[in-house]
């Protein structure tokens, strides 16, 4: 009961947003009544805050799952976009902004939790991509580990890069692109074209 309740507003707050989605809207998308809903979680807040953990537990296994395979640094950072991407919905309700103003507290929770993951994989990234002479030699690998988060959180601000002008998932590409860019080798520089040249195909 709880899971089909958790899995059903996780899809309801990505495609319209924690705000829009009201408790009187899960009851009649999953078909029970409100009163069950409130066996399971007292109110939205606590709903909000187990869906938004499980998504991001869910996210970071299947990362971990990509890491696990092992691929070349560069062709790593594309997978991780790409499932990200495929479970986020494309981000069309920019969910990320809309916890920030009007749930604050679980934000600043999964911000934390969002940094020390993301922190950890692309460090890891960049330390293997400079091993394996892809990457370059005189980078300061923490520096560009906290730059690609910083960018990457920065380019969901949707009053920066209005999602009409800027579809996610061609800027999501051109982010990548731009960060790898600065940072690639000029035998990393083959990698990255073969990756865009093929995703273009």
């Amino acid at each position: 009961m709880k899971e089909k309740i958790r899995e059903t507003a996780t899809q309801l707050f990505l495609e319209r947003g924690f705000k829009s989605i009201t408790m009187d809207d899960l009851a009649n998308e999953i078909g029970m009544s409100k009163k069950t809903i409130y066996t399971e979680y007292s109110n939205k807040t606590e709903l909000i805050e187990d869906c938004v953990m499980n998504k991001f537990c869910s996210l970071s296994d299947g990362i971990d799952l990509i890491i696990a395979m092992d691929k070349n640094p560069i062709e790593e950072l594309y997978e991780i976009k790409k499932y990200v991407m495929s479970h986020l919905n494309d981000e069309k309700s920019s969910p990320q902004f809309q916890l920030m103003k009007y749930y604050p507290k679980i934000y600043k929770n999964v911000k934390a939790m969002h940094f020390n993951k993301m922190q950890k994989c692309v460090l890891h990234n960049v330390q293997r991509g400079v091993q394996q002479e892809i990457y370059r030699d005189n980078l300061d690998t923490e520096f560009v580990a906290r730059i690609y988060y910083s960018g990457m959180n920065s380019i969901k601000d949707q009053n920066i890069f209005p999602i009409d002008h800027f579809p996610v998932s061609k800027l999501m590409d051109a982010f990548l692109e731009y960060h790898l860019r600065g940072i690639v080798t000029p035998k990393g520089k083959n990698i990255l074209n073969s990756i865009i040249n093929s995703n273009q195909q």
